[in-house]
């Protein structure tokens, strides 16, 4: 059995443009226009800080302008003063790391003191906002790093349930990591009964984003060929793979 990476299939079908055709095909996403109207709503930023969206902000950075980015960070901006407006709650995951302790299989990034462990410019304004909560968390998953070792408690589910929250909007970046992963575990966390009145999460699809790496970039810097990351690729799998877990997949927020 010869043990060849998914990732390939970009090149297999003469491109990632091609290689998203052909999985949304069979992996299909489909995308609602959701109305918030009459609903208990809250949202949860994924880690839009300097280290992953900032243009040469880190290692995890993007080297140059990606439109892909910066329509994450605009229509998270746009969300959150409406959310603000209407007086409902923000939590904020911001990636921070203590120096020199590793997160494999990534290199160094969002330590404590670098500055990207801090919100982008243009969403500075959040760290002052009425009704916004920063949440520093060590890890990928962000729930499992709202836990307190000591006491047990999660930040996120007691944020959840003392908001009286029912319908979470999420937005973020990595759609397939961080946001993926948050999603997930959230969704878990309500079918077991821990969050409280939480009963549907809604994936606001244009304030997501992940990073862009080409096969080829990934060989050209030493990196073993599993590391390619085709942007709208990896976009595409981490929506499809949050709606299969129940989320909902919102091209449009009505309030």
């Amino acid at each position: 059995m010869t043990d060849t990476p998914i990732n390939t299939l970009a090149d297999t079908l003469a491109g990632p443009a091609a290689a998203l055709e052909a999985i949304a095909t069979v992996m299909p996403v489909r995308k609602t226009r959701c109305t918030l109207a009459g609903k208990r709503i809250g949202k949860l930023d994924v880690d839009p800080v300097k280290g992953f969206a900032a243009v040469g902000g880190g290692n995890l950075a993007p080297p140059v302008a990606n439109a892909q980015v910066a329509r994450m960070i605009a229509e998270i901006d746009r969300t959150n003063r409406l959310f603000i407006e209407a007086q409902r709650p923000i939590a904020v995951f911001l990636d921070t790391h203590e120096p020199g302790k590793p997160e494999h299989p990534y290199p160094p990034h969002c330590e404590i003191g670098t500055g990207e462990e801090n919100l982008v410019d243009e969403l500075a304004w959040l760290e002052w906002a009425p009704g916004v909560t920063l949440m520093r968390k060590d890890c990928i998953n962000g729930v499992v790093g709202m836990t307190e070792l000591a006491t047990g408690k999660n930040l996120l589910l007691d944020w959840i349930v003392g908001n009286g929250i029912e319908t979470l909007v999420v937005d973020g970046i990595c759609t397939d990591i961080c946001v993926l992963q948050a999603v997930q575990s959230l969704l878990s966390a309500r079918n077991h009964g821990m969050t409280g009145p939480l009963r549907e999460i809604v994936v606001h699809e244009p304030g997501c984003a992940t990073y862009d790496l080409s096969l080829e970039t990934a060989q050209r810097i030493g990196l073993p060929d599993t590391a390619a990351h085709p942007q709208r690729v990896a976009h595409h799998i981490g929506l499809y793979l949050m709606q299969a877990s129940g989320a909902v997949i919102a091209e449009e927020l009505v309030f």
